[in-house]
């Protein structure tokens, strides 16, 4: 976001590389699109659905005080979808078992390096990711000063190799793309989830495997710790929504107390 309060976002779409900016209008009702470079006509034609147009909470029935105090309250929440598989699978891969500095460390060495200047007058330093043939032929030795060890970069790699098998996956149901996405070797149900949340808009998929997720539902829902097992039972009520309750439960800003040191992160880089 720039000072003027417009999002900027740049993509690899079917159509080539591109740059978004959107801006909201004071009626708050409308938004004013701007794009540029060889995707920018794919980037106006989805944007409906990257705003969460085709999201429809139709049948999610908030039965928990919290849920619908925030269901209320934040009355225009929607699941957007991007439309764009790879895009999606390679952040939530770098995320894998680090902290979030870590892998947007990571996400940014990889985008100065690899990536391309990002078409139209963007703020300065907007890159566009790598292609799926420039993902693949990233040697391990630039994976390792990025801080991305070797587990995660063949995920990434196997990912890319087979990237339009996984974009056909948006055109699929939800039990096809998730064995399609966890065909990929490295890519568990935490990803895949993560995957189909952001490229899909799948307002179901629950992040199963997430080291704080469980605890942050079950403090919000029943002010108690749970694990992954207790996590889905709670979600179960709201089956073909449980991520749209997720998404709630994390804008209720609702986290239980802190027991012991913070996640130490880990410096792939030097070792």
């Amino acid at each position: 976001m720039t000072p003027d309060g417009a999002v900027w976002r740049t993509a690899r779409t079917p159509q080539g590389t591109g740059t978004l900016r959107i801006a909201g209008q004071a009626s708050g009702d409308t938004v004013e699109a701007t794009a540029w470079g060889e995707g920018a006509d794919w980037l106006l034609d989805t944007l409906p659905l990257l705003l969460g147009a085709d999201d429809d909470p139709a049948g999610f029935l908030p039965m928990h005080p919290l849920l619908r105090d925030v269901a209320a309250r934040r009355s225009g929440v929607r699941i957007p979808r991007t439309g764009l598989v790879l895009e999606a699978l390679v952040p939530a891969v770098l995320e894998q078992k680090v902290t979030g500095t870590e892998a947007h460390r990571s996400w940014r060495e990889l985008l100065a390096r690899f990536g391309e200047p990002a078409p139209g007058p963007g703020p300065l330093g907007m890159r566009v990711v790598p292609s799926p043939s420039q993902w693949s032929r990233i040697p391990s030795w630039e994976w390792h000063r990025a801080g991305v060890d070797g587990r995660r970069s063949a995920t990434v790699v196997a990912a890319a190799r087979c990237a339009g098998r996984l974009e056909e996956t948006l055109r699929m149901s939800p039990e096809k793309a998730w064995r399609r996405l966890r065909a990929v070797p490295g890519v568990g149900a935490w990803t895949a989830a993560e995957v189909r949340q952001r490229a899909h808009g799948d307002p179901d998929a629950v992040s199963v495997g997430d080291f704080h997720l469980p605890a942050i539902v079950g403090w919000a829902l029943e002010r108690r710790r749970v694990d992954d097992a207790g996590m889905l039972e709670l979600l179960a009520p709201y089956a073909g929504h449980r991520h749209r309750v997720v998404r709630l439960v994390e804008l209720s800003g609702l986290r239980p107390p802190r027991r012991g040191p913070r996640f130490a992160p880990a410096d792939h880089r030097w070792h």
